[in-house]
């Protein structure tokens, strides 16, 4: 929420505050300047500084996961913030992103995802191992019809889940499989095509034009 507060017992959103808001949404500094709001709570939870909010992510919000890959790009993010010239503009990478809010059965949740401050485009990226997301157990009495039909079923499981995503929600999503989860760094190339400004290549393009002319 931009500027939240709780009047009435309820979150309300301070309109009045809205049109004077200095940072870019759903960065680092968003979060800074209005803190997080606390779930079943009329609280938030706020912090000090880039690094106090870097502990936060990784000591308590991906700190649960199971997923050493879901740990390893949380931390190739926080080198990277922390490298960052700018790091309060940094947009956040949002782990375990639900679009049922605080419904407790998900049909369907994103292992990470960027919104970008500048257009408000969602980028999703998955995280998807064959151990478990195509990996089927007890087929020894199986005939290979049976096999492979549990295997399209998996399959059409998976892509409707990314299709629901972008239909009800507008989200992109990345698929990365055991191949690509090899290479943690290479994965987080990609997203930090992301983490950066468009403006920043909309610059680039325009010197690589001008060099051409």
């Amino acid at each position: 929420m931009i500027t939240p507060r709780f009047p009435n017992d309820k979150w309300e959103n301070d309109k009045s505050e809205i049109r004077h808001f200095d940072k870019k949404y759903w960065t680092i500094g968003h979060v800074l300047k209005t803190g997080l709001v606390v779930p079943d709570e009329f609280e938030i939870m706020t912090f000090s500084s880039v690094d106090d909010y870097l502990k936060f992510f990784k000591n308590v919000i991906v700190r649960n996961s199971g997923s050493v890959y879901e740990k390893a790009l949380a931390q190739h993010y926080i080198d990277y913030v922390k490298g960052h010239e700018d790091p309060e503009s940094v947009p956040l990478l949002i782990p375990e992103f639900r679009y049922d809010g605080l419904l407790k059965k998900h049909k369907y949740r994103l292992d990470f995802t960027i919104i970008q401050s500048d257009n408000l485009n969602k980028v999703g990226f998955e995280l998807s191992p064959w151990s478990s997301h195509g990996h089927l157990a007890k087929t020894a009495s199986l005939t290979n019809k049976e096999i492979n039909e549990m295997a399209k079923d998996n399959f059409e499981k998976e892509m409707r889940k990314h299709r629901d995503f972008f239909k009800k929600h507008g989200v992109f999503v990345m698929i990365y499989t055991d191949t690509e989860l090899a290479d943690t760094k290479a994965i987080f190339e990609d997203m930090k095509k992301y983490l950066e400004p468009k403006t920043a290549g909309k610059q680039l393009k325009f010197h690589i034009m001008e060099d051409f002319l």
